[in-house]
C-alpha cells in the first residue's frame, strides 16, 4: 500500500510537469535550414556572377557582341548570366522585363541586380549593367560602354544619376 501511494505521488508529480522552453519539430529545423542553405547557393551564385563579369573588364565595346572579342551592353549581362544557365532576352529592353522590378528604389538594390538606364534622351531603356555593391547612396555596376568597353561605373556619376530608370532582380 505504501509503495503505491509512492508510485501515485510521482505520477502526479511528473505529469503536473511542463517545459517552458518551445518544441521545435523537426520539420522546422529542415525548413530553417534548407532557406539558409538555399540563400547560401543564391549568395554563392551571385559572387560567381558578378567574378565573371569582372573578368571581362577591359574587353573592347562591340555592337551586338557576347563573347571575349566585344561585348554591348545586354550581351555582357546575356553572356554572363548564360554561363551559368539563366536564360535572359538579349537586349535591355527586354531584360527590363525580366525578375521583379524594383523600381528606382536604390534602398532595395544588391549586388547581382540589373540596373537600367535611359540614355542619349531616350525614351525606352536601351543601357544595362550587373550591381557589383549598393549602399544608400551609391550603386556600382560592371557594364559595357560604347567608348570604354567593359568597365566599372556608379551612379554617382552624373551620367548615370541622371539617365537611370529601373533595377531589376534575377536572383532571390
Amino acid at each position: 500500500m505504501k509503495q503505491l501511494l509512492y508510485i501515485s505521488l510521482l505520477i502526479v508529480l511528473f505529469t503536473s510537469c511542463k517545459s517552458s522552453s518551445p518544441i521545435v519539430t523537426t520539420k522546422e529545423k529542415i525548413s530553417k535550414s534548407n532557406t539558409n542553405s538555399s540563400n547560401r547557393r543564391t549568395n554563392k551564385l551571385i559572387d560567381e556572377i558578378v567574378d565573371s563579369a569582372s573578368k571581362n573588364i577591359g574587353v573592347k565595346y562591340k555592337y551586338a557582341g557576347t563573347t571575349k572579342s566585344g561585348y554591348d551592353c545586354s550581351g555582357l549581362v546575356y553572356s554572363t548570366f548564360s554561363e551559368f544557365d539563366i536564360a535572359l532576352p538579349r537586349t535591355s529592353a527586354e531584360q527590363a522585363k525580366t525578375g521583379t522590378d524594383l523600381g528606382k528604389n536604390t534602398e532595395e538594390a544588391k549586388k547581382g541586380d540589373l540596373i537600367f538606364f535611359k540614355t542619349n534622351n531616350r525614351s525606352k531603356i536601351n543601357h544595362v549593367g550587373i550591381v557589383i555593391e549598393a549602399n544608400d547612396h551609391e550603386i556600382k555596376f560592371i557594364h559595357s560602354s560604347t567608348s570604354k568597353g567593359v568597365i566599372i561605373s556608379s551612379t554617382k556619376q552624373s551620367y548615370y544619376k541622371n539617365t537611370f530608370a529601373q533595377l531589376s532582380r534575377i536572383l532571390e
